[in-house]
């Protein structure tokens, strides 16, 4: 009964609480993801999810459908339980990471339930209390404020604060956020808008305005600017765009590139992001768990991943905050700054929202 009988992939929108805005242009006015069903013999089902990234991962709605047909030809038939097998299936396929992360954690789900208990029960890690943060996207200063003090209001105490299009700007709406909002930790997510002129003097800036970290300051192209970014050690450094895999990873680590690892599990799943937790803590480097700007579905995956040892930064588990709508249910109750994990442990997908966000 542990045989994969069907994949399937069903298109979905999520509406949001104003456009999220990052880097030199990018911008989303909506959350367009797949929900990924696996069945196996049996009647035994699992989700995961795929988010659609066409200026991040290239993918878009209609390559997530083509690319779970195309994985379907090697993937039914095969057992569950036979990781080997699905890992060499999934390897064979180039890039296409949501796609391949979200069938990953299906996968996972799948193997828990065909052994009658939760993945909560199986993959769990030690930490059940989890700090949190939220992505801030770029706005006027009036809008980010006004987002930021609600978010704080239902519980958040971390933000990662979009930078890049206008650095005076940014740093006067950081100095606010400090002064208006207590207990608030900050750090900024550059989007490899920076340049190894001008770098050094803005993340000491970044510094200076109390910031705990700067993800991605550079072009992850100019690699002999960033080793040379990383070893001036003026703020500590996220990397997020140079690390999508674990081959990646590998290099960031032989030139010592970053301090903290962003590991987003809806692009690298369960399997492949375990392999770069244990690389980065081998390597003496913090990890995060990101976001991509999932559903709850993916914010369950992603919070069963933050509990794992290792993890040791606050981790981006309340994007749910930015949606007006989603595909399961119950949302999470934050406290001054944390969620409970076991809190996680029955959301559930609520099928009547699926159908009306279709």
């Amino acid at each position: 009964m542990s045989i994969i009988q069907n994949i399937e992939g069903t298109p979905f929108q999520l509406p949001m609480r104003g456009a999220l805005r990052w880097g030199s242009g990018s911008s989303l006015s909506y959350a367009e993801h797949t929900l990924i069903t696996v069945t196996l013999e049996g009647g035994i089902t699992a989700y995961g999810e795929a988010l659609s990234r066409p200026t991040i991962y290239g993918e878009t709605p209609q390559s997530i459908q083509g690319v779970l047909q195309h994985l379907s030809k090697s993937l039914v038939g095969l057992e569950v339980n036979d990781t080997a097998a699905i890992s060499k299936a999934l390897g064979g396929l180039a890039n296409n990471h949501t796609t391949k992360g979200g069938l990953d954690m299906a996968f996972w789900e799948a193997r828990a339930k065909l052994a009658g208990v939760s993945l909560f029960d199986t993959f769990a890690g030690p930490h059940q209390q989890l700090k949190v943060s939220y992505i801030l996207g770029i706005s006027s200063a009036t809008e980010m404020l006004e987002e930021a003090a609600r978010v704080h209001a239902s519980g958040v105490r971390v933000f990662k604060v979009k930078v890049g299009r206008d650095y005076q700007k940014d740093l006067a709406v950081i100095s606010q956020m400090a002064a208006q909002l207590e207990g608030v930790e900050l750090y900024a997510d550059s989007n490899e808008t920076l340049n190894i002129e001008t770098a050094p003097q803005i993340l000491e800036a970044m510094r200076q305005a109390g910031l705990l970290w700067v993800e991605e300051p550079l072009p992850v192209h100019r690699l002999r600017d960033r080793i040379a970014l990383k070893k001036l050690d003026i703020l500590p450094i996220i990397a997020d765009d140079s690390c999508f895999t674990l081959v990646q990873l590998e290099r960031e680590l032989d030139f010592d590139t970053f301090d903290i690892l962003n590991i987003k599990t809806p692009r690298t799943g369960f399997t492949e992001s375990l392999k770069m937790l244990e690389l980065a803590r081998n390597a003496g480097k913090s990890v995060m768990i990101g976001s991509q700007a999932g559903s709850l579905i993916s914010t369950r995956f992603a919070a069963l991943f933050a509990s794992q040892n290792g993890v040791d930064c606050a981790s981006e588990l309340s994007f749910f905050l930015k949606l007006e709508g989603d595909i399961a249910a119950p949302n999470p109750v934050l406290n001054q700054g944390f969620l409970q994990l076991e809190d996680l442990r029955n959301i559930h997908l609520v099928n009547s929202a699926l159908e009306e966000k279709l």
